[in-house]
C-alpha cells in the first residue's frame, strides 16, 4: 500500500492522534515555560511564529503553530510506517526531529546551530520534547490502531 493510500485510509485518525499528542506535548511544556524552568528563551514553536510575523505575538500563536507541526508529523509517521507502528520507528521519527531542530530551526530562529548561542543546556532541554513526542506518538498509535482480540 503506498503512501498517499495509507494516509487518505487512515487520515483522520492519524490527525486526531496528532492533534492529541500535541496537546499532550503542550499540556506538559506549557507549565515547564511558565514556571521558568527551561533554559529556552521562549517556546520554539513561538520564537518561530515570531521570526515569521517580525513581532511579539501571544502564546496561544506559538501553541497554533506547535498544533500545525506536531499534527503533521504524527499523520506523517502514521502514513509511513503503517502497519509498522514501533517504538523505534517513533523514536527514529523523534531523534530525526530534534536534530534538524538544532541545525535548521535553531539558526533560523536566531538561537545558533545546536542553540548553542543561548547555551549548551538547549540540547538536552529540547531533546526531552522530541522524546515526549515519540513516547506519546507510540502510545497513541497502540491505542488508536489495536487490532481487535477474540
Amino acid at each position: 500500500m503506498s503512501f498517499p493510500t495509507r494516509l487518505r485510509r487512515h487520515g483522520k485518525k492519524a490527525l486526531l492522534l496528532g492533534i492529541v499528542n500535541a496537546a499532550l506535548l503542550s499540556a506538559v511544556m506549557v507549565p515547564v515555560f511558565q514556571a521558568g524552568l527551561s533554559p529556552m528563551p521562549r517556546p520554539p514553536s513561538l520564537a518561530f511564529a515570531e521570526m515569521l510575523f517580525a513581532r511579539a505575538l501571544p502564546l496561544p500563536v506559538g501553541l497554533l503553530f506547535h498544533l500545525v507541526y506536531v499534527t503533521l508529523w504524527s499523520a506523517v509517521f502514521v502514513a509511513a510506517a503503517y502497519p509498522r507502528l514501533t517504538f523505534l520507528r517513533a523514536l527514529l521519527l523523534g531523534l530525526a526531529l530534534w536534530i534538524a531542530a538544532l541545525v535548521v530551526f535553531f539558526p533560523i530562529v536566531g538561537w545558533g546551530l545546536l542553540g548553542l548561542s543561548i547555551g549548551p543546556r538547549l540540547l538536552l532541554a529540547s531533546l526531552v520534547p522530541h522524546l515526549l513526542f515519540a513516547v506519546f506518538l507510540w502510545i497513541l498509535c497502540r491505542l488508536a490502531f489495536r487490532t481487535p482480540t477474540i
